[in-house]
């Protein structure tokens, strides 16, 4: 990390009265689901390998989604990677 890097993180933990290393944590997790979202709607990720790049759960992946507008492009392969997970729960 820069020096630049270092001291807007500090910035940023100062006002917040946090300590730098969860300031890094917050933004390696924003940054997780940013790229997620992208890989997505660039179709480039599925939505299950978009909840696993962004560290959630697929239902919280698709209220993501949601959450910054992006439009559903489920592929039969996301249908069926569903009715697998539905399954397991009521089995």
């Amino acid at each position: 990390m820069d020096d630049g890097d270092y001291l807007f993180l500090s910035s940023l933990a100062r006002e917040d009265n946090e300590d730098v290393s969860k300031k890094v944590r917050e933004l390696v997790d924003l940054g997780r689901i940013m790229f997620a979202i992208e890989k997505y709607k660039r179709k480039e990720a599925s939505i299950e390998r978009a909840s696993r790049i962004a560290g959630v759960s697929i239902s919280r992946m698709i209220d993501i989604l949601r959450e910054y507008s992006v439009e559903a492009n489920l592929e039969y392969e996301d249908y069926l990677q569903g009715l697998k997970s539905f399954r397991k729960i009521w089995s």
